[in-house]
């Protein structure tokens, strides 16, 4: 071969290895190719995982909340009875955001490699302790930014809050329909639009002049602040139907008594309410309509098998974010479940209320009782499989507004035929209400827009 040839084969080696070496680093980099994700990066290392996976969980509330620590902890005691041949798991409850860093600092010594933060304050905590402990895993509920060894998840319930919209819209006798914030955060505000949004479907077609009003009370977890909050909504503002995200079963219990009272003959108007992500209609079997259920087991079942399979590693988790809807299974839409696993989607004691009350579906033109609307809706949110495998990563969002494709003049459906985030919509900045915003007719908004939602629709009245 001559001299010529052979340093030609040495420049196109080069070349090839120079080309690997790319490929790798850009395959191994973490963090770099999304907004969300942090420069935390790690040295890739073959990764095997452990014969007993150690699980850890941490708490904002207490366990016995019954609201959104309690249903935590079920899913985590479902994963680990499941699991029990390769699972120990164990949790630490009622955690403060300034408390976070040394409860980690404790369950990593104590040998723990995977770890769930489950509130959305602890979300800086988080990504601070997973840059001190690379070989970690942490999965951060209701959060957005991620790191190599950093995914995010949640059970999304707008679509269930929409639903209760609709019903309290039938329900309010007065217009006035009340929501308890714990906090404003984006979560809560979408949720707050969606009920909204669903009640004003309704009710503006009984000729109600629907307004939604809200306290926030700043805790997740305060069982005075939501009762005081929810007697407030009702006394001074004609409140009867209410909505609200706290952890206690504080509200569900005054709304039984002042419905009793209302039938007794005592009060002027009732407070029916909808329960929030446990079962609640064992707390007011008068009073609860419906609400919302949680099943992180869902979600805590499949990351913890994709673990064990070697799928996720502390490597590779910066698009691994989580954002189940109603289709997934991970949320239900109801307040009661039966010993043989059936949901009680609507207390039996509304059901013919809203069997006789009519209206107009928007989306077909057909008339309709208002319990048949709801439950269409319900079946189209759940009836949507394809949207399962676009929820597991941050790539895949931006794919859940599609409604449907067409391939070999089929039509293939994607996600949803409707969304109660389809404009027209008008709307004010919560903190700036002289802004104002307007989502022009069909646009349809996505998994960006509703995570950083900071506005309000017009019939929103915020009192605090």
């Amino acid at each position: 071969m001559s001299r010529n040839a052979l340093i030609g084969v040495f420049i196109i080696a080069l070349i090839i290895v120079g080309a690997v070496a790319f490929y790798a680093g850009t395959l191994y980099a973490a963090g770099k190719t999304t907004s969300t994700a942090t420069t935390n990066t790690a040295t890739p290392t073959t990764w095997t995982p452990p014969t007993t996976i150690k699980a850890a969980w941490i708490y904002v509330g207490p366990v016995g909340d019954f609201g959104w620590s309690y249903m935590h902890d079920l899913g985590r005691r479902i994963v680990a009875d499941l699991f029990k041949d390769w699972l120990k798991t164990t949790y630490v409850e009622s955690v403060s955001e300034d408390k976070l860093g040394q409860t980690i600092d404790t369950l990593v010594s104590q040998g723990y490699n995977v770890i769930f933060t489950t509130s959305f304050e602890f979300m800086d905590g988080t990504i601070a302790a997973a840059k001190k402990y690379p070989n970690v895993m942490f999965f951060h509920c209701s959060g957005y930014k991620r790191a190599h060894n950093v995914g995010t998840y949640f059970a999304d319930l707008y679509q269930v809050y929409y639903l209760d919209g609709l019903i309290a819209g039938a329900l309010t006798k007065t217009g006035n329909i009340g929501y308890v914030a714990a906090y404003t955060t984006p979560e809560v505000v979408r949720h707050i639009n969606a009920f909204a949004i669903g009640a004003e479907e309704v009710g503006k077609q009984l000729g109600k002049n629907i307004k939604v009003h809200v306290i926030e009370i700043g805790a997740w977890f305060a069982p005075d602040k939501a009762r005081n909050a929810a007697e407030t909504l009702w006394k001074n503002y004609d409140v009867d139907v209410l909505a609200y995200t706290e952890d206690s079963t504080a509200i569900l219990q005054l709304a039984e008594q002042i419905t009793k009272d209302y039938e007794a003959g005592k009060v002027s108007h009732p407070l029916y309410v909808f329960s929030h992500y446990s079962p609640g209609w064992i707390y007011g079997k008068d009073a609860v309509v419906s609400g919302q259920i949680v099943h992180w087991e869902i979600i805590y079942a499949d990351i913890l098998s994709k673990i064990k399979a070697g799928i996720y590693t502390p490597y590779n988790l910066e698009h691994v974010d989580y954002w189940y809807l109603l289709n997934s299974g991970a949320v239900d839409f109801g307040c009661w479940i039966f010993p043989n696993g059936t949901v009680m989607h609507i207390n039996p004691k509304f059901v013919n209320i809203l069997k006789n009350t009519y209206v107009t579906d928007k989306l077909t033109g057909k008339k309709m009782s208002v319990y048949e609307l709801v439950m269409e809706r319900y079946i189209m949110f759940k009836d949507a499989p394809m949207l399962t495998p676009l929820e597991l990563t941050d790539l895949t969002h931006k794919y859940q507004t599609i409604v449907k494709i067409t391939v070999d003049n089929k039509t293939i459906f994607i996600g949803t035929p409707f969304d109660p985030f389809t404009g027209p919509l008008e709307g004010y900045k919560l903190k700036n209400p002289s802004e104002k915003v307007t989502i022009p007719a069909g646009e349809r908004l996505g998994h960006d827009q509703l995570w950083s939602m900071d506005w309000f629709v017009n019939w929103v009245v915020y009192h605090s």
